[in-house]
């Protein structure tokens, strides 16, 4: 059974079809690339996965129960956690606030309980205190634990929210775009990241990328979409040589 399974999904928006009939399967322990021009489909395919877009087509299976229907919280408790192109933080927070406001959902304490000081929610509040700052360690930013997430920069924003995705130890993350507004040092650094993620923690990977050396590095399957239908998926180097892609997407 996949991880997840998508079949025949699509998305309308009036007359206009975003995606038309979409299928393909994720696994734990792989990292899939999303591609494809402006317009493409891509945010609409995975504003679907996370429940922010209905279908109006077809069935989207998350360890094998349906979660087409249920809402975007809903989908995100069961570990489909996802980053935003335009970022996703609360510039009034500080990095940490934002990473354990993120874990509020698996931290076993009580709203009565955090307000009383019980010892049961500081033990919860220290542990996830301690797994944030690990985390932030691991992605290289631990200086800005303590720092404005209004006043990080682009870079340092996008790693915050994805190190908030990863708190949760979701089994499938969705990246949109997570190399942007990385410098090309901090972009090694990221690839080096979610490789590892996917191979030590057997999670699964989707991302939507522009940075196309990012996406043949990173990615252990590439699909591509083209006016809302995916015109090709298999290994980076396969589908780079693939005539569709390269008159639609890659160029000659």
């Amino acid at each position: 059974m996949a991880l997840l399974e998508i079949t025949g999904a699509s998305v309308q928006f009036g007359g206009l079809t975003a995606v038309n009939e979409v299928s393909f399967q994720a696994e734990p322990g792989e990292v899939r690339a999303l591609i494809g021009p402006n317009g493409a489909g891509k945010t609409s395919l995975f504003k679907a996965i996370a429940g922010e877009e209905p279908l109006s087509a077809g069935t989207i299976r998350f360890q094998g129960a349906p979660i087409h229907d249920l809402t975007p919280h809903e989908i995100s408790a069961r570990g489909v956690r996802r980053t935003f192109q335009n970022g996703g933080l609360f510039g009034e927070l500080t990095a940490l606030e934002n990473i354990l406001a993120g874990l509020h959902t698996r931290i076993p304490s009580s709203f009565g309980g955090l307000l009383l000081g019980t010892r049961a929610a500081k033990t919860a509040e220290k542990n996830g205190t301690r797994k944030a700052r690990a985390l932030l360690e691991m992605m290289g930013i631990p200086h800005v634990a303590d720092q404005w997430a209004r006043d990080l920069s682009g870079g340092q924003q996008r790693m915050v929210e994805i190190v908030r995705a990863l708190a949760t130890d979701p089994p499938l993350l969705l990246l949109d775009e997570p190399a942007v507004g990385l410098a090309p040092p901090a972009r090694a650094e990221l690839m080096k990241i979610i490789r590892r993620l996917v191979e030590e923690e057997n999670i699964a990977v989707i991302l939507i990328e522009h940075a196309i050396e990012f996406v043949m590095t990173v990615c252990d399957t590439l699909m591509v979409l083209n006016n809302g239908e995916l015109i090709a998926e298999g290994p980076p180097e396969e589908v780079r040589r693939n005539r569709e892609v390269l008159e639609a997407y890659l160029g000659r």
